[in-house]
């Protein structure tokens, strides 16, 4: 049964670059009222007015290194991350046990429970929860969208996270806490994307043409790992005309 109706969670934004404005306009103002101030002092009065004007500058600058540093942060840091994920991810695979990269828009099904001896290049299993399947893959939406299928997980945890790499946000959620555990199609667009939606798929749009993808399978028992995995298998990608040509 598809989950033609399921919603995806958006989630809003912090104005950012609207408080780091003020911040930095901010900054520009205490500076030329602390210069202003400081030149119109009386002659008898400089010595007593000098270490004022230069106590004022000095927060106005520390507000400044403060908003660049926190657009730093914010704005650069995750996108440097999240571009050295998506190299190691499409040229060496997301674990220890990839002999190749993941070409994109393609999902990987880690088969291992992640384990303290990972290995550093195991992206998604180092330092991971140790009761679920990792399924991961880096999304190129500029030329198509793609659909993911889940299949039915009969009750089973299980959740899958498309996470914008320019900040880190996440923008759509697919799982049991929001969609449900039966089986389903999600149409992951790019910004801009005008066509139509299929019958039977349920959109969630992306903010960016360039999406990390990653997925979680519960695995509740030592016994049950091998159906956890064939699970995970499934949960696959396909590009949105070779889906529809397949219905």
């Amino acid at each position: 049964m598809a989950a033609a109706n399921a919603p995806a969670v958006i989630v809003d934004r912090v104005p950012w670059v609207r408080i780091l404005l003020g911040l930095a306009v901010l900054a520009i103002v205490v500076t030329y009222l602390a210069r202003r101030r400081g030149q119109a002092g009386s002659t008898d009065q400089a010595p007593r007015r000098l270490k004022r004007p230069h106590l004022i500058t000095f927060w106005a600058v520390a507000i400044a290194a403060s908003a660049i540093g926190t657009v730093a942060f914010v704005y650069v840091y995750p996108n440097l991350i999240y571009n050295a994920w998506e190299t190691d991810i499409v040229a060496h695979g997301v674990d220890a046990g990839s002999s190749s990269g993941i070409p994109v828009n393609t999902l990987y099904a880690v088969p291992q429970l992640a384990a303290p001896a990972a290995s550093n290049r195991a992206v998604l299993v180092t330092g991971s929860n140790t009761d679920t399947l990792y399924v991961g893959g880096w999304l190129d939406l500029s030329t198509e969208p793609q659909v993911l299928h889940v299949p039915d997980m009969a009750g089973r945890y299980y959740s899958v996270e498309f996470v914008d790499p320019r900040d880190g946000t996440v923008f759509g959620y697919v799982g049991r806490r929001v969609t449900g555990t039966n089986a389903g199609n999600f149409l992951i667009t790019g910004p801009g994307w005008k066509g139509t939606v299929p019958s039977g798929a349920t959109q969630l749009s992306s903010p960016d043409n360039s999406v990390f993808v990653v997925g979680r399978v519960l695995v509740e028992s030592n016994s049950d790992l091998g159906t956890a995995y064939d699970l995970a298998k499934q949960t696959q990608l396909t590009p949105l005309d070779r889906w529809q040509a397949g219905q």
